[in-house]
């Protein structure tokens, strides 16, 4: 009976340690995330700035576009 107990112990710390494993690489993971996740929204935040800041001159309005070569 103790056998089977120390048996039962060692697949419970085995078990254990791969979930230890498991969980710091999903922190890892999703650590890297929100470092990307950041980064993006930074570039995003000066793209709607940039796009703010131009003159409304430098960019056509629809109708004085000129229409695709298909038309």
């Amino acid at each position: 009976m103790n056998e089977d107990i120390l048996h039962r112990l060692e697949q419970l710390e085995t078990r254990l340690a791969f979930q230890d494993d498991t969980i710091e690489q999903l922190n890892r993971e999703i650590t890297a995330q929100g470092t990307e996740t950041a980064r993006l929204k930074a570039q995003l935040s000066l793209m709607v700035k940039k796009l703010k800041e131009l003159q409304p001159g430098e960019v056509a309005s629809q109708e004085e576009e000129t229409p695709p070569p298909h038309y």
